[in-house]
């Protein structure tokens, strides 16, 4: 099965944020990140690195607020970009399932790209905050990747001590198991769905 062009563009502006952000699924893995949250801005990239994304970020945020509407935002549209990339989803793999540790912390993502966000996290974070980044919105951020990727999505960070790690490691399950998901197997020519949608 050929590749198409699974790439997108997106952008959105509000009272909150202006975003400009584009993705390419079949990527390199390079990235150019700009959110004004330095551990947030490393988050994606490590994101684009280990999930095989090209991806580019601009975010320009009510920061003086707090860090909630920059991380949202920008998941937005994320799941928005990798919705439209994916098109019809012929061809793709569909499910994936990842585990990923970081020194002492483990995460793991179970994922169905199947058109229908559906959302569960378990788990906590041992520090309130990781720089300018709070903890509770890697849960947040994935959770707003779901549901406008159209993601049914199960995460969980199952142990660790330490933030920063635990955050970094459910952002590398996530693209481990996304790249998983969204690869092209060349035995299917169809959209791997009984219903011949997704």
């Amino acid at each position: 099965m050929s590749e198409h062009d699974r790439t997108a563009a997106v952008t959105r502006e509000t009272t909150e944020t202006t975003i400009e952000l584009t993705l390419a699924v079949d990527g390199d893995g390079d990235s150019e990140i700009d959110t004004g949250i330095g551990f947030y801005d490393h988050m994606l990239a490590a994101f684009a690195k280990h999930g095989l994304f090209d991806l580019t970020v601009r975010c320009d945020g009510d920061l003086g607020i707090d860090d909630h509407h920059t991380v949202e935002d920008v998941a937005i549209c994320l799941g928005e970009a990798f919705d439209e990339a994916l098109g019809d989803k012929r061809g793709i793999r569909r499910y994936a399932d990842r585990r990923v540790p970081l020194d002492e912390a483990v995460a793991s993502v179970v994922v169905d790209v199947a058109g229908r966000p559906y959302y569960e996290f378990s788990g906590e974070f041992s520090q309130e905050s990781v720089g300018e980044f709070t903890s509770v919105m890697a849960d947040h951020f994935a959770l707003s990747l779901a549901h406008n990727a159209g993601l049914t999505l199960h995460a969980t960070v199952e142990k660790g001590d330490n933030a920063h790690h635990e955050v970094e490691a459910l952002f590398k399950a996530l693209a481990r198991a996304l790249d998983d998901a969204t690869r092209l197997d060349e035995r299917r020519s169809d959209t791997p769905s009984t219903k011949g949608e997704l």
